[in-house]
């Protein structure tokens, strides 16, 4: 029975979802709901990743069918971790957007399709074969275009109609490689393609089908040259929806290029394996360039979130024990990081009311407490020390040196430069200057009207620092991760074998 436990934090959302459409009527109940169920998501995935820590692997076929006929959801510690860094930053969003959502969007169910977006991004992690990842997809690009395009104004709807368009075809790849995958394969479970592709004397069919999964897994993830509708619509939404954005669509998007080509594709990778290197360089660059052209907190930090992938994408490219280890401490480092300056940066918008850096400053004197919790954060996502972000670059920057690239390495060493100009420039601007002449001041707000916008960022903040400081735990996790994902047997045998190792 212990098996079951992979279904709380993928039905816990679903079920909260219908409770609050049944109680609709009362915007106390949506708010007080969506935080209790995303509470109660987060204690469910937490728990997973205890047990998947301790057994390996937590296999679950559903309906009793026995892989590769049914369908199988299956927890490593790599897809645990990710329902688990995903869940808590769902419960911290949701506890900001308490205080940021208005009425108008509350009424139009905010929350009941917030949890339907956790409830697909969890599923997606969990997937054990290709057409339910590809569901999984799908149910997260409505709720998201939902959430994108509720409020009904202009640079919303543009925003989402590119959004949603590229995003489609995005799924129309992904679903173009899949009937490639199992008209070759006769199966879409992804261990029995795996092992089937691993068993074949001429795997050279699989390029094609792994192109059409590759195009369409970096559309999500914001990838080189596929980045261009991320800038154009995360900064339309109200920041809640934007930070949520940021901490798991993009990611999804990275679990399953990590997925499928330590899983799927592993005999072909090294064909694959210098297009990815120059791609993920790319990323880097082009993200931070379009960080530093912008001038506005929101474009920023989108363009942000297109360097950062680069440098998780890195990791994978490099295909080493610790550059694995080094690309998923990064993606736990990144998602806390930068969700937290999303929520920063919308705190600003409200007590400055604009994200426009001409237009705003003098906030290290009026809120000298919004200076401290937008520090910890920018400057860990420059890198600098003892942050969390220092000890991700640096192990992504040791695992390029082992391999000797030498023009990733480099890349990836200017492009922190680069981030931390970014940084310090919403620093300089934000905090430091004086207020602008004719610009109103800062709103004059109580902290108790802004506690429960100030407590997640002020979690994340610290989680940055605690991270930074007493790191070790983590990469040590992430290194026994990176390990199940060198060796794709466990897996395999994990789920074509119906279970791993047994389960407390």
């Amino acid at each position: 029975m212990s098996e079951l436990i992979i279904l709380l934090p993928v039905f816990i959302p679903l079920i909260g979802a219908v409770v609050l459409l049944s109680g609709s009527r009362s915007l106390a109940f949506q708010k007080v709901g969506a935080v209790v169920f995303s509470g109660l998501t987060f204690l469910g995935a937490a728990y997973l990743l205890v047990l998947v820590d301790c057994a390996g692997h937590v296999v679950l076929q559903l309906g009793d069918w026995s892989a590769p006929y049914g369908i199988s959801m299956v927890a490593d510690r790599f897809s645990a971790v990710m329902v688990a860094i995903s869940s808590l930053m769902t419960l911290l969003v949701a506890l900001y957007a308490i205080s940021e959502i208005d009425a108008a969007r509350l009424r139009r169910f905010f929350f009941p399709v917030y949890l339907i977006l956790i409830f697909g991004v969890n599923g997606a992690f969990l997937s054990g074969d290709l057409f339910n990842l590809y569901v999984w997809f799908e149910v997260m690009l409505i709720a998201s275009f939902v959430l994108l395009s509720m409020g009904g104004e202009r640079s919303e709807l543009e925003g989402g109609l590119k959004y949603v368009c590229l995003n489609l075809f995005s799924s129309m790849l992904f679903l173009a490689g899949v009937g490639i995958i199992y008209g070759k394969t006769g199966t879409l479970n992804m261990a029995d393609v795996a092992q089937s592709l691993a068993g074949s004397p001429d795997v050279s069919w699989a390029v094609s089908g792994s192109m059409l999964l590759f195009v369409g897994f970096s559309l999500k993830a914001g990838m080189f040259p596929f980045f261009f509708w991320l800038p154009a619509s995360y900064h339309t939404p109200p920041p809640a929806v934007s930070a949520i954005f940021a901490a798991l669509l993009t990611k999804v998007g990275v679990y399953a290029l990590y997925r499928t080509y330590t899983l799927l594709f592993q005999p072909i990778f090294p064909e694959f394996q210098s297009i990815l290197l120059v791609l993920a360089v790319l990323t880097m660059v082009i993200g931070v360039l379009g960080a530093a052209s912008h001038f506005d907190i929101t474009k920023i930090l989108s363009f942000h979130i297109i360097s950062q992938i680069g440098y998780i994408v890195l990791g994978l490219a490099i295909m080493t024990p610790l550059a694995l280890a080094a690309g998923i401490f990064y993606l736990l480092h990144n998602i806390i990081a930068k969700t937290c300056l999303f929520l920063v940066g919308g705190l600003i918008i409200r007590l400055q009311g604009t994200g426009d850096l001409a237009r705003i400053g003098g906030l290290s004197k009026s809120k000298p407490w919004l200076a401290l919790l937008f520090f910890f954060p920018a400057f860990s996502l420059a890198g600098i020390p003892p942050l969390s972000g220092f000890w991700a670059k640096l192990g992504v920057v040791k695992a390029g040196l082992d391999v000797g690239s030498w023009v990733a390495v480099t890349a990836a060493l200017l492009v922190g430069v680069m981030t931390l100009y970014s940084m310090t420039k919403i620093w300089a601007e934000a905090f430091w200057k004086a207020q602008p002449e004719g610009q109103p001041a800062a709103a004059k707000e109580n902290m108790g009207s802004l506690a429960y916008m100030v407590i997640p960022i002020a979690v994340m903040a610290a989680l940055t620092v605690a991270i930074g400081l007493f790191g070790e735990p983590l990469f040590e996790f992430s290194q026994r991760a990176a390990d199940q994902l060198m060796n794709p047997q466990e897996y395999i045998s994990a789920v074509l074998l119906d279970g791993g190792e047994d389960l407390p």
